[in-house]
């Protein structure tokens, strides 16, 4: 029997769609969804809660993938962290840790992303880094810039992506207008990333 596939602070299901093709059956757990559980046609679940009290169903999972809020992190708006305050801080490293704890629970390959962000100094350096042109050549509209960093573990393999970018890579990331979707479209994960990871992951479940 093939085990769920959890995915946590995803609010897109990107990460999750090429294993509800393959049949598995995905939860996509995020704040933003209606609270509640809800079974969509696509073989996804929602679930509307906070990641730190959700807790997992009992059953097999086959990976589990997170990407916990990183406004509060990243290094880009480092500039601001003194105006946010220590409770900002505290709550953002308390989601990624939510993360962290159903991952290593879960004992299946599990990845968490955050962009280059202050955790490599709270927790521990990231064990891969990609940018979204390098899947480009399996999704071609992902060919954009964005470093990302991933912790990963029991057993994740990372897929291997393109040295070269094909062609020259936009920068819509850091363009994003200001307003309402700004957040969710600078965190929703590229296709040609998400495809990559289920072909060089899946077959553990095999």
């Amino acid at each position: 029997m093939k085990g769920i596939v959890i995915s946590l602070f995803d609010y897109t299901t990107n990460m999750v769609k090429p294993w509800a093709d393959a049949g598995y059956e995905c939860w996509c757990v995020d704040v933003q969804h209606d609270e509640g559980v809800f079974k969509t046609p696509f073989g996804i679940v929602n679930v509307g809660a906070d990641v730190k009290t959700w807790m997992p169903p009992n059953k097999p999972v086959a990976a589990v993938f997170a990407f916990p809020p990183c406004t509060d992190v990243a290094v880009s708006g480092a500039k601001h962290f003194k105006n946010k305050g220590l409770s900002a801080l505290i709550n953002s490293l308390e989601l990624f840790e939510a993360a962290v704890r159903i991952a290593e629970w879960s004992g299946a390959p599990y990845m968490i992303e955050n962009p280059v962000s202050t955790v490599s100094t709270y927790w521990r350096k990231p064990d891969h880094y990609f940018h979204p042109w390098q899947y480009a050549d399996i999704e071609p509209g992902d060919n954009y810039t964005k470093k990302t960093c991933l912790w990963t573990g029991n057993g994740f393999v990372m897929p291997e992506g393109l040295s070269d970018p094909i062609g020259e890579p936009d920068d819509r990331i850091h363009k994003a207008p200001p307003g309402p979707d700004r957040a969710n479209f600078r965190s929703a994960t590229p296709m040609g990333f998400a495809r990559a990871v289920f072909e060089a992951n899946a077959r553990i479940e095999a």
